[in-house]
């Protein structure tokens, strides 16, 4: 057994012996973590799961003698029965060790599972393990269900067990949470989270794929060698395990998969270290010969070349990018997606007797995905981003669309908002940043710009939460209101989701 003395909720791993089995039965202090920053990290994100799941079994005084507790924990890597209690925003179980005083992390699990796990780190107030077998299911799963004979090793899904309704259900809660424990608003100015959007498809949907494999030490693979695995990371794991095929990719890239692993096999040698490929899905799009006007006939084709360009369709409109940049990955719901957002940017603003907004700011706008399928409802459009590459190609396919009435500007992070000159009383502004969100700076100018109407877009809701948080509770964002907040699976099997907050300055 290991004796750890707990002092605080943070996430340091355990020092074990090399052995592996507690050989050195020391008692040792675990160093005290960092308090987390808000920064929406996976980490984070279990650490408050944990914390929030191990209070509901405790009381306040429990919580406290608990931090000065002294633990027996059980051996790394022994094994140890457990029965799952919830399913964690990251997509692991979570189950209440017996005494219900720490929490086992067990990957590819669901609420109600009986299972046998592996311990492999114990960290201060939780332990992280691997699933070896479910003693008996949860009425929640369903292994038929499984679609990838990897599933339960890779890393990329964690919900193929689970229905497809089952998994839109614990997305929404996932935004709920989120907002619960990330914002830091009054539960009050939070309106119901709305039910999530599910994707056309559930399979075969994902349009950009990236295997890789891990390098020798040094000096690359002799002609003849042995090639190394070629896929994605082994949950829990630093190591990749060799895939030959990703069901969750398009059948297009399923296909440019084996093609490429073939190749990359076959001049191994060439490579002196690890690398990542890249799979990346173009359209080709022709009129059908005799047909109406308007229809056509497609081609998916696999893009390998990072610098090649890439054709996506949405609906009739039509964009271009590099294979390498970034573009939303699941086509099938895009055209949905894009919808609501264009809608709830223009809709009448409830309450308030004013026209709908004139303008519209596409911040972060990339290659001109909202500024071009969401611009034909305003008389100006302007697309504001830090990436030079980024605005020529949103210009490229403004003109490949026909879009008149839109400009591309190059903004200085700092004064991203500096050559804008529309009206905020009359402007809607478009958010989509990165994982990390948005950070003071940007959000300081977005107050100073005071749009009547934001559409803020997020591929990570607890970024999303905080930062709605800073700016609602502002001296300048005190006017405006939350209209609606809820989830879009860009991504199903996955325990990713994509989030969408919309808010109205009425005041």
């Amino acid at each position: 057994m290991e004796t750890v003395t707990t002092t605080s909720n943070g996430t340091n791993r355990k020092q074990f012996a090399k052995n592996g089995r507690g050989g050195d039965k020391k008692r040792r202090k675990v160093q005290k973590a960092k308090k987390p920053v808000g920064d929406g990290s996976a980490e984070e994100v279990l650490l408050i799961d944990v914390k929030n799941l191990l209070l509901r079994a405790l009381d306040e005084e429990g919580a406290e003698k608990l931090a000065e507790k002294e633990m027996i924990l059980p051996e790394k890597y022994s094994t140890i029965e457990l029965t799952i209690h919830e399913l964690g925003s990251n997509g692991d179980g979570l189950a209440y060790s017996p005494n219900r005083d720490r929490i086992y992390v067990v990957p590819f699990t669901l609420p109600g599972d009986v299972v046998e796990a592996k311990i492999y780190a114990h960290l201060e107030d939780h332990s992280l393990t691997d699933l070896l077998k479910v003693v008996t299911p949860s009425a929640s799963r369903d292994d038929s269900l499984i679609g990838c004979k990897y599933f339960g090793n890779c890393g990329g899904c964690q919900f193929q067990m689970l229905s497809y309704a089952q998994q839109l259900i614990h997305k929404r809660r996932v935004v709920e949470k989120a907002y619960e424990n990330f914002s830091s608003l009054d539960p009050a100015v939070v309106p119901e989270i709305g039910p999530t959007w599910g994707s056309p498809l559930q399979y075969n949907y994902r349009t950009k794929l990236t295997p890789h494999f891990d390098g020798p030490r040094k000096g690359g693979w002799p002609v003849g060698a042995e090639p190394p695995s070629i896929g994605f990371q082994k949950k829990g794991q630093r190591y990749v395990i060799d895939i030959e095929d990703c069901p969750i990719g398009t059948p297009a890239l399923r296909e440019g998969l084996v093609r490429q692993r073939k190749w990359t096999r076959e001049n191994i040698h060439t490579y002196k270290r690890g690398a990542t490929l890249l799979l990346r899905e173009s359209t080709i799009r022709t009129p059908k010969e005799g047909g109406a006007e308007g229809e056509y006939a497609e081609e998916k084709v696999c893009v390998t070349d990072n610098k090649e360009t890439i054709t996506e369709y949405i609906g009739q409109f039509k964009f271009i990018s590099p294979a390498g940049t970034f573009f939303q990955n699941n086509n099938s719901i895009l055209n949905e997606f894009t919808t609501f957002v264009r809608e709830n940017l223009h809709l009448p603003i409830p309450n308030a007797n004013e026209t709908t907004p004139k303008y519209l700011v596409d911040a972060y706008c990339g290659s001109g995905l909202f500024t071009i399928t969401c611009g034909n409802a305003f008389d100006k459009v302007i697309g504001v981003d830090v990436s030079p590459e980024g605005i020529a190609f949103a210009s490229k396919n403004a003109e490949l669309n026909n879009i008149r009435n839109a400009s591309f500007l190059e903004g200085n992070a700092e004064k991203i908002f500096e050559k804008v000159d529309f009206p905020g009383s009359e402007t809607s502004v478009i958010i989509d940043p990165p994982r990390k969100g948005s950070d003071k700076a940007f959000l300081d100018q977005l107050l100073d710009l005071t749009p009547r109407r934001i559409v803020y877009i997020s591929c990570n809701v607890h970024t999303q939460a905080r930062d709605l948080g800073y700016f609602l509770t502002h001296e300048k964002g005190v006017g405006y209101r939350i209209d609606s907040i809820r989830g879009f699976d860009f991504f199903p099997q996955t325990h990713h989701v994509e989030s969408v907050a919309v808010l109205t300055k009425v005041i």
